[in-house]
């Protein structure tokens, strides 16, 4: 395939075969995608590729796959130089006829000229005719055909100049022929550099790994390691596969996926990427992630799909393309015909340039003339710059976002990001750390007068309502709370377990529990029933007013920017916790050059009006522009609102709760380290987490786009002004050709200019 007409033809001629029902064909990694019924046969699939004038390779790895690419890089080159050798004499005989010296008579240079071309449009042309051939038998007008059938007309002038007056334009076929072989290998030779950067991430897999195996380390081929297995990395080395590490410390650089220079500290419990490079110190990690799972394997499976997608504006191309070949043939018949009928009018036009281009010559006869023109017409319409513009751009920005750690899953999301207008940013996890910790643990003052060693209720007199033995105090209230949040995944109950953990407060498994989402929760913890939640939950789901000095402290505490929850025994609350969590490192400059953008930012939380107004404060977001204490559910309906109102949204976030909106949004962008869930449901994931890589993706989104557009336009350029001059006689068939693979060669390389991009 040479650009994404060829694509679409493939999948045309897929989807027109009985019992298929949907074809993609991925340009970038020149693979096939086919929905059949199982009556639809392997052979009638490859069928239908060849007919449309293209070839089958089966699936190789990739060590295999790149050898083939290369064979087949040689092989397209042979064939340019060797056409090249075998038309040389003809450009010789041609110097001759334009020199008062000519040895060689008229009929004697025609028949030579014809000897000398027949090899070079018959034999290294083969392959352009017979993909033409499959193509136009199947009723596809595919850029072969315009080649083909543009070289076989100058080659019958050969033949005809011995019975009708008539110039030889045989040798002007077979320099059409070897210049378009080697317009060939070299759009071949550039697509590969543009697509380089999945070669470039999978030849940073390790190839092989130390793996501890009945005490005695074993260095093993990748392909041998187990999920379970241990592996002994050493300084210098680089992690085989994801995993965990169960013993040692040490600096990780892990650049190549996070596009973040600086080293990462990993040791026991922490997880690790395979691939990445272990600076200094020894680890010894447990695979988790082996093969086609690991993380390395899924970035380049996202990229592979990336650009195999379309962006909105390539629709537009694509149906332009799908009319284009057949338009020129038109076009070229019309040239021909008006030239041999109506030679005067075309004349009068083509004087016009005439004396300025010394290779027309008006006194030609009329047939000769149309042939010319209807010639030179096929071969400078190739809509190959055309269709090259889009994918070429996708497969370098693509490649290059993936090297920086930001994964594009769809090729429309590069398209509409550089025209959000607002970016809503969830609190907790993409704002802040997410990474809550125990600030305050306060104790209702009249319940720390205490009868029997029991907890006192507003009736110290009544025994009867002591809960426990236990006085309530603050490690009491805080055992209580942790042990209830025990079977919650919430960040604020991890942040009490691990504050009463780190205290040596022995906390007990919860009996029952219930969970309210973006509310709180309920347990039975040692008989006692414990509530845990926020105001909402205590007033909708337990129907108790809060007390006013609890009320009014809770308020201290978020005024302070920190979440805080109430603690309830027995329905009634007793006590306060309160968790504060960290602004990221780089959200404040981040947000700062999303103002500087004219993007809107919003905030969404779970958190209340006084908490998140806060946090807001502390980055730099108008207090107007927070979404506080919406419920999980909720967040897709206030997307949803924004979208009602105008704005092109995009929604930032990192938690299961998050994936609804992020489908809503029209630009869902998962920070890499939320769940899996978040970034399924995401179109953009950002790895390095910090949202100063959102500002990257803004960046590559503009820049990608905008080499698009510059590819469109000189293409289209390029074909709107070639073509009339090309219709009224008045370029030359082998000029034509080169500036057919100057226009490709050209947009491939500036796609390719992607790469060097510095963000």
């Amino acid at each position: 395939m040479s650009c994404t007409t060829c694509a679409s033809t493939i999948a045309d001629s897929l989807e027109d075969v009985d019992g298929v029902e949907e074809a993609s064909v991925n340009f970038a990694t020149e693979r096939a995608d086919v929905e059949h019924d199982t009556d639809v046969s392997v052979d009638d699939l490859i069928e239908a590729v060849e007919d449309a004038g293209y070839g089958v390779r089966e699936e190789l790895l990739d060590d295999e796959r790149e050898m083939e690419d290369e064979e087949e890089l040689q092989k397209l080159r042979r064939l340019g130089i060797h056409a090249w050798i075998v038309t040389s004499p003809i450009v010789l005989l041609m110097v001759f006829m334009w020199t008062p010296l000519d040895p060689l008579t008229g009929f004697q240079i025609d028949v030579l000229m014809l000897i000398f071309a027949t090899p070079v449009v018959f034999y290294y042309g083969l392959r352009t005719h017979s993909a033409a051939y499959r193509g136009l038998k199947n009723g596809v007008f595919n850029m072969h055909a315009l080649i083909s059938v543009g070289t076989l007309v100058a080659w019958v002038t050969g033949v005809m100049v011995f019975v009708a007056p008539m110039e030889n334009y045989a040798g002007v076929g077979a320099m059409i022929m070897a210049s378009h072989n080697v317009g060939t290998y070299l759009e071949h030779r550039a697509k590969g550099r543009a697509s380089s950067a999945i070669e470039g991430l999978m030849s940073m897999q390790a190839e092989t790994a130390r793996v501890l195996r009945d005490g005695e380390e074993l260095e093993v081929p990748i392909d041998d390691v187990d999920v379970g297995d241990l592996m002994v990395v050493r300084p210098g080395e680089k992690i085989p596969v994801d995993g965990l590490v169960v013993d040692g410390r040490s600096n990780v650089d892990e650049s190549m996926v996070t596009g973040e220079s600086d080293p990462v500290t990993k040791e026991e419990g922490d997880d690790v990427i395979g691939s990445t490079v272990n600076n200094a110190g020894r680890l010894k990690v447990e695979a988790t992630k082996v093969g086609d799972d690991t993380f390395l394997s899924e970035v380049v499976e996202l990229v592979e799909e990336a650009q195999g997608t379309k962006v909105p504006i390539q629709a537009l191309t694509d149906r332009i393309t799908n009319y284009f070949v057949p338009t020129v043939f038109a076009i070229a018949g019309l040239s021909f015909l008006l030239w041999w009928l109506t030679p005067g009018a075309m004349e009068t036009v083509a004087s016009v340039g005439a004396p300025y281009l010394p290779w027309v010559d008006l006194a030609l006869d009329p047939l000769t003339l149309g042939v010319f023109a209807a010639v030179a017409v096929l071969v400078i319409s190739c809509p190959c710059a055309l269709g090259l513009a889009t994918p070429t751009a996708l497969m370098a920005g693509t490649g290059k976002a993936a090297e920086n750690g930001i994964l594009f899953r769809d090729g429309e999301a590069i398209q509409t990001m550089k025209d959000l207008d607002v970016v809503v940013l969830d609190k907790t996890g993409t704002i802040t750390e997410g990474d809550h910790s125990v600030t305050d643990v306060v104790v209702e003052a009249d319940r720390q007068s205490v009868t029997d060693g029991g907890i006192a209720t507003d009736d110290p007199g009544d025994d009867a309502d002591v809960a426990s033995g236990a006085e309530l105090d603050e490690d009491e209230l805080i055992r209580l709370a942790a042990s209830a949040e025990r079977g919650s995944e919430h960040p604020i109950g991890h942040a009490m377990i691990e504050y009463a953990e780190n205290s040596g407060i022995e906390l007990s498994d919860p009996d029952t529990f219930e969970s309210v989402p973006g509310k709180g929760v309920t347990a039975t913890v040692d008989g006692r029933s414990v509530a845990v939640g926020n105001p909402r939950f205590f007033e909708d789901e337990l129907e108790v007013s809060l007390p006013t000095r609890i009320d009014d402290r809770l308020r201290d505490l978020e005024r302070e920017g920190k979440t805080t929850v109430i603690v309830g025994l027995e329905d009634e609350p007793v006590g306060l916790v309160s968790t504060a969590d960290t602004i990221k490192e780089g959200s404040v400059d981040a947000i700062a050059q999303f103002h500087e953008r004219d993007i809107e930012t919003w905030m969404i939380t779970g958190d209340n009006e006084r908490t998140a107004r806060a946090i807001a404060d502390q980055a730099d977001i108008d207090p107007e522009r927070v979404m506080a204490s919406v419920l999980p559910q909720d967040k897709i309906d206030k997307v949803a609102q924004l979208q009602d109102k105008g704005y092109t949204v995009g929604m930032v976030g990192d938690g299961i709760n998050d994936a609804p909106a992020l489908k809503q949004a029209n630009v869902g962008i998962a920070i890499g380290t939320g769940t899996d869930i978040a970034i399924q449901s995401s179109d953009v994931s950002l790895v390095r987490g910090q949202l100063d890589a959102l500002v990257d993706a803004f960046t590559l989104s503009e820049r990608i786009f905008s080499k698009i557009k510059q590819n469109l336009f000189w293409a289209f350029i390029y074909n709107a002004v070639a073509i009339p001059v090309a219709f009224f006689g008045l370029l030359h068939p082998v000029i034509a050709v080169a500036a057919m693979i100057t226009s490709s060669v050209s947009v491939i390389t500036n796609s390719a200019r992607l790469g060097r991009l510095e963000l």
